[in-house]
């Protein structure tokens, strides 16, 4: 029988519930799924604050503390105005790695236009209060440009580096695609900002006429997950169109090749582009998947928690297939991939690693989950 507890507390009903999920590998360790908090709507990315707290976003534009013994709090006061538009809203959270000393948290979001139709992926930087209730000094460092009315591919997933740079992914706002290939803009790109929004001056298009600085990598199509792995660099997954999901780990000035290069085809069936898979001067994905199971957040196991199985493994978020992929590397190579939580029933947007060695994973539903990952019996 499942264990249970149940609150109710700030309009939100509250479980912590226990199941034990096998694994499907039999040198896979079994997994107890505990239901941290529910009834959030849609959250999109969390960030820990170290204390057992976390921060969680909602799509429609609420951001949400949960303290350690699961309890949703209401929604902080400060939350830039988003555009919750299509697959816009708030999207992505990120505490600073200097956080203990000054409170800075970063929000990753689809910004409206000042005036008038169109919106893009923006990036703020602001302090959490004291008592965590609402941000203060709220700035935005990063507005991509130009602005669209395409409701769709924000991207929006935030990494800070050892170096303290922050990588943005940034969608091609699909009706934009053929803008990934080219350096004027910020659509299919990563991005590589100061913590100020100033740009560091080994971007690798610093100083090239006609190019935006700010740009790490260009053509991409809809970047959800990153992640700075064991090795020190930028990992990505990126949602292919249908079929051609990928996993890349960006480079300074390299060209990952959307839309010219894919393994994906055109929605209904039919080639993109001349049909290419490879193209010289364009990179090779680390690892795609066809069909596409729409990667979303990902993360690197380093703790030892569920013994040496799952240690140096990469999970990836499916919200198509509604499982946890787990990817076994060797170095940069993905040597195996396991469905871990192949019953979960729900779409997975978001896993991350906690202060405490545990994962965490979030349910993108109108009455979505944080979930904790326990070694089962």
């Amino acid at each position: 029988m499942p264990l249970s507890r149940l609150a109710f507390h700030g309009g939100l009903l509250l479980a912590v519930v226990l199941n034990t999920v096998p694994a499907r590998a039999q040198d896979l360790p079994a997994l107890q799924v505990e239901t941290v908090a529910r009834g959030l709507v849609n959250p999109w990315g969390l960030a820990f604050l170290g204390d057992g707290r976390m921060l969680v976003t909602e799509r429609p534009g609420r951001l949400r503390l949960i303290d350690a013994d699961g309890r949703v709090g209401p929604p902080l006061d400060g939350v830039p105005r988003v555009a919750a538009v299509g697959q816009g809203g708030l999207l992505d959270v990120a505490v600073d790695s200097g956080f203990a000393t000054n409170r800075t948290v970063y929000l990753c979001y689809a910004e409206p236009a000042a005036e008038g139709p169109g919106h893009s992926t923006a990036l703020a930087r602001a302090q959490l209060s004291a008592d965590a209730r609402r941000l203060a000094a709220v700035q935005v460092i990063f507005s991509q440009q130009p602005k669209t009315d395409s409701r769709l591919h924000f991207g929006c997933r935030i990494a800070e580096a050892a170096d303290g740079t922050l990588f943005l992914t940034l969608g091609d706002r699909f009706f934009r695609k053929d803008d990934a290939q080219t350096l004027d803009n910020h659509h299919g790109k990563v991005v590589r900002i100061r913590k100020d929004g100033s740009v560091p001056p080994d971007n690798p298009f610093v100083g090239q006429a006609g190019a935006r600085p700010e740009i790490w990598s260009l053509g991409h199509r809809n970047l959800q997950g990153a992640a700075i792995g064991p090795d020190g660099r930028l990992w990505t997954s990126e949602h292919g169109p249908q079929g051609g999901d990928e996993i890349n780990r960006p480079e300074a000035g390299k060209n990952y090749g959307w839309p010219v290069i894919t393994y994906g085809e055109n929605y209904g069936g039919g080639p993109i582009g001349a049909g290419l898979t490879a193209q010289p001067g364009m990179e090779q994905p680390l690892h795609q998947w066809t069909p596409s199971i729409a990667p979303a957040g990902m993360a690197f196991v380093t703790s030892d928690r569920y013994g040496p199985a799952l240690r140096s493994s990469l999970l990836v978020a499916s919200l198509k297939f509604r499982y946890l992929a787990r990817l076994q590397l060797d170095g940069a190579r993905v040597v195996r991939e396991d469905r871990l939580l192949p019953d979960i029933g729900e779409r997975l947007r978001d896993v991350r690693q906690g202060p405490d060695g545990f994962l965490y994973v979030l349910t993108d539903e109108r009455q979505g989950r944080v979930l904790r990952l326990l070694p089962g019996p």
